[in-house]
C-alpha cells in the first residue's frame, strides 16, 4: 500500500478547491478526507475526480465525498481482492482507527505478478467471453459510442477480415477529446479551462461510464488512434503470467486467444478472482 506518510489529504471542513488543487495539479485520481479532532486525525472518506465532475455545482467537501469500503492493516490479500471485486472498487483506504494508507488494484496485480500471492489459476477460467469490439475503419465518434453503450473502457479493434488488429481504450479517446459548451455545440468554440480539466480529469478515474455529449473528436478513424501492437495471452497462461503482462505493458485488459482466434478478454478485476474463488 501507499503509507499515510506519503499520502496527500484534505481536511474537513473544506471546499471543492481544496481537493481540486491536488487532483488537478498533481494528477491524483482521488484524495482522502480527514478531520482533526481532540482525539487525533479521523478518516472520513475519499474525494475523487469523478465526484467533482458529476457534481460541478457542489462546493462543500463533505458533500463531495465518496463512500468506499475500507480494510484494516492485517487484512489478507485474498480478503482485499474479494472486497475489490465485489464492491467494484479500484482503490481502498487502509483504516485501523486512523488512516494508515491506500491500496490500489495495481498493488494487487503487482503482488500476483511477483508471486507474493498464489495465482496459478488458468487465465481461461477467469476471462470473460463477452468481448466488446469495433471496426478499424469506423469513425472515432462511433468507436467512442460503442465503448459508452457497452459500458466498458475498451474495444478490441477488428480489421476487414474480422481479425484482431489492435485495442482502443477510453483513455485513448479522452486524450484527443475536447469538451464543447452546451450552448455552443453548433459552433466551434471550446469549453473554458475548468471544463477542459473536468473532461481531462476523467482519464484518471476509471469511471467506465464515459459521457458522449458535448464532445468534439478529431476527424479520424478508430484505426488511426488504436494501439496496433496488441498484447495477447493464450488460455494456457496463468493469472500470474497475465498479471506480469499487465504490469510490463501498463494495461488493464488483455485479449485471450486460442491460436489466431479471439476467445475472450481478461481484465485486471478478473484476475482478483484467482485469489479468493
Amino acid at each position: 500500500m501507499t503509507p499515510r506518510s506519503e499520502l496527500v489529504t484534505v481536511s474537513l471542513p473544506g471546499s471543492r478547491d481544496d481537493a481540486l488543487e491536488y487532483l488537478q495539479d498533481r494528477e491524483f485520481s482521488s484524495v482522502p478526507v480527514v478531520k482533526e479532532t481532540d482525539g487525533g486525525e479521523q478518516y472520513r472518506g475519499l474525494v475523487s475526480r469523478e465526484s467533482l465532475i458529476e457534481q460541478p455545482d457542489e462546493d462543500q467537501l463533505a458533500l463531495l465525498m465518496d463512500e468506499v469500503p475500507t480494510v484494516e492493516r492485517d487484512a489478507s490479500v485474498e480478503e482485499l481482492a474479494e472486497l475489490m471485486a465485489t464492491e467494484n472498487a479500484r482503490r481502498i483506504p487502509v483504516v485501523d482507527g486512523e488512516l494508515e494508507g491506500i491500496i490500489t488494484i495495481t498493488d494487487v496485480i503487482r503482488a500476483i505478478a511477483t508471486g507474493d500471492v498464489d495465482a496459478e489459476t488458468s487465465v481461461e477460467e477467469l476471462a470473460t467471453t463477452d468481448i466488446n469490439t469495433t471496426y478499424e475503419a469506423a469513425p472515432l465518434l462511433v468507436g467512442m459510442r460503442e465503448l459508452f453503450y457497452a459500458n466498458v473502457p475498451y474495444a478490441v479493434v477488428l480489421d476487414g477480415d474480422g481479425d484482431p488488429a489492435g485495442m482502443l481504450t477510453e483513455v485513448d479517446i479522452l486524450d484527443v477529446a475536447r469538451v464543447v459548451e452546451e450552448e455552443e455545440r453548433t459552433g466551434n468554440s471550446f469549453a473554458d479551462q475548468d471544463n477542459d480539466w473536468m473532461w481531462e480529469g476523467i482519464k484518471g478515474v476509471g469511471s467506465r461510464s464515459m459521457t458522449v455529449r458535448n464532445v468534439e473528436l478529431p476527424d479520424e478513424t478508430v484505426g488511426d488512434l488504436m494501439t496496433s501492437d496488441l498484447v495477447t495471452v493464450s488460455k494456457r497462461k496463468t493469472a500470474k503470467e497475465t498479471a506480469q503482462q499487465m504490469i510490463t505493458h501498463d494495461i488493464e485488459q488483455i485479449p485471450l486467444v486460442s491460436g489466431d482466434e479471439l476467445i475472450g478478454v481478461v481484465r485486471d478485476m478478473d484476475l482478483l478472482e484467482a485469489l479468493y474463488e
